[in-house]
């Protein structure tokens, strides 16, 4: 093992850890807005709950997302400094435009929405959340815009060792991206959906189960029909005080609604992602053939290619109808990609990890099919204002790790299967690394990054449990659609328990 090896073990670790919390802030910001609007637009006091409720999560997760994401700008200049050096003129613009203008757009509007509760008109406050989700879409854009000129390069051209950016509208708008965006904007929907599928589902199952000492059989109302005395009322009473007394009249109903629109969106996005990933296999086939035919496991270029569900088990020519919308299309295969490879860059082995790529491919699609599958069995048993089977409530919490492994093995795909390249068919990973740092010193920020993140992983863990578990604060009365005025006592009692 070498300083590659493991600054790759790194990077790897590092960007799929802060991955796990860039998918939920695009899907989970717009849910948020979207309950917002629900509750400007009817004044319903349960839209106004789940908005303060879920924008809990949404805080939690953005605040894990901007601290996790820092350190992969170190890693450009402390471990990849040649890849840095190569795209650096390339990159500079996207990123640029990332921080500047997406970034700044959403941290700005969103620390207004926090601290503007009471303190702004309601409409104002609504553009915030707006605003600052929105922005959380933009960023993705630009991110993903570089990301796709790593697989498809375009708008360029190298002098003296660099790439040098000679068309910036190519590069934002490389087809690579605009497939690649929709697609993983749809994936983090999927994956927003989800986990309030999940959060819903468990408090649906906690509002149905009794309380502690509550006496189901026999109402405190009432003592001569229930056969107490007042002696023996009191500490009955005192018995279904906690759990019992927080719950709020109707919040089986709320929570009922918060389910059928997580469903809604998770089937939606669903549909979504399947078009893009369609669009994207095509582009692959184009520009990336290794990785597709290693992500089926095609040794040789075969016409009519047959399509592998797992190995051993094959459905003929469905990789090509695929790949090419014609079953009797051609598609190259890895060991023929190889030899031609060597013939055109040198002698090098070109093939990615092969098990990894074919069997994330597989991870992807098996666990995003079925979270969507998730949401449409259970819009089919909610139907006509039917509440969620028992069953079902508790079933949804596997709608929070399906579609997170899905977008991970996803990620994975996608980064592995273009190695050996980090530019395709410009810049080698093993060209990439910083040749001044040792394999020692790798292996002691890849050591701290593990632990760091580890603990990091414990605190959101507990956090995001810790309000679940405690759900939504009852809400005193209506905040008022103005400025605050006179009534900053009011504005002050509410905002803190707000949640910020």
């Amino acid at each position: 093992m070498d300083a590659l090896d493991l600054a790759r073990w790194q990077f790897g670790v590092t960007t799929v850890y802060h991955f796990l919390f860039v998918p939920l802030t695009i899907g989970l910001g717009i849910f948020v807005a979207g309950l917002q609007t629900a509750w400007h637009r009817t004044g319903k006091e349960h839209h106004l709950r789940l908005t303060r409720f879920f924008g809990k999560l949404f805080l939690i997760n953005f605040a894990m997302g901007v601290v996790t994401g820092i350190v992969q700008e170190f890693q450009f200049g402390m471990n990849w400094s040649e890849y840095s050096t190569f795209v650096g003129d390339v990159f500079g613009a996207p990123l640029a435009l990332e921080a500047l203008l997406a970034f700044f757009l959403e941290s700005t509007f969103l620390g207004l929405w926090i601290f503007g509760w009471e303190r702004l008109p309601k409409r104002v406050h609504l553009a915030c959340i707006w605003a600052a989700a929105i922005g959380s879409n933009i960023s993705a854009y630009f991110i993903l815009a570089a990301n796709a000129w790593m697989k498809h390069p375009v708008g360029y051209q190298v002098v003296g060792g660099r790439a040098r950016m000679t068309d910036l509208w190519a590069v934002l708008t490389n087809p690579t991206a605009l497939a690649q965006v929709p697609h993983v904007v749809a994936a983090s929907f999927v994956v927003a959906g989800g986990f309030v599928i999940a959060v819903s589902g468990y408090r649906i199952t906690r509002e149905r189960r009794p309380a502690a000492g509550e006496n189901t059989t026999a109402p405190l109302g009432g003592n001569a029909a229930a056969g107490l005395g007042e002696d023996a009322a009191v500490p009955l009473a005192r018995q279904t005080r906690g759990r019992a007394a927080a719950r709020v009249p109707g919040d089986a109903a709320m929570w009922r609604g918060s389910l059928r629109a997580a469903l809604v969106m998770t089937a939606i996005a669903g549909v979504v992602v399947a078009g893009t990933g369609d669009l994207s296999a095509q582009y692959m086939r184009e520009q990336q053939p290794m990785k597709l035919a290693s992500a089926e496991g095609l040794r040789h270029d075969t016409t009519g290619a047959p399509y592998s569900l797992v190995p051993g088990v094959e459905v003929p020519n469905l990789l090509s109808l695929l790949a090419a919308h014609d079953p009797g299309a051609r598609i190259e295969g890895v060991e023929d990609i190889q030899r031609r490879y060597q013939a055109e860059f040198g002698p090098a082995d070109y093939r990615p990890n092969i098990p990894v790529v074919y069997w994330s491919f597989r991870v992807m699609i098996g666990f995003g099919l079925s979270a969507v599958g998730l949401s449409l069995l259970g819009l089919w048993l909610t139907r006509r204002r039917r509440p969620a089977p028992a069953w079902f409530a508790r079933a949804c919490l596997f709608a929070l790790p399906l579609p997170i492994l899905a977008v991970i093995a996803g990620w994975l795909l996608s980064e592995i299967g273009r190695q050996p390249w980090t530019v395709q068919g410009e810049l080698l990973t093993a060209a990439s690394v910083s040749p001044g740092v040792s394999l020692g010193e790798v292996a002691i920020s890849l050591t701290v990054f593990t632990l760091l993140y580890g603990a990091l992983a414990v605190a959101e863990v507990r956090l995001l449990v810790r309000h679940v578990k405690a759900g939504p604060d009852p809400v005193p009365a209506s905040p008022s659609p103005g400025l605050p005025g006179d009534a900053d006592a009011d504005a002050a009692h509410l905002t803190p328990t707000l949640m910020y």
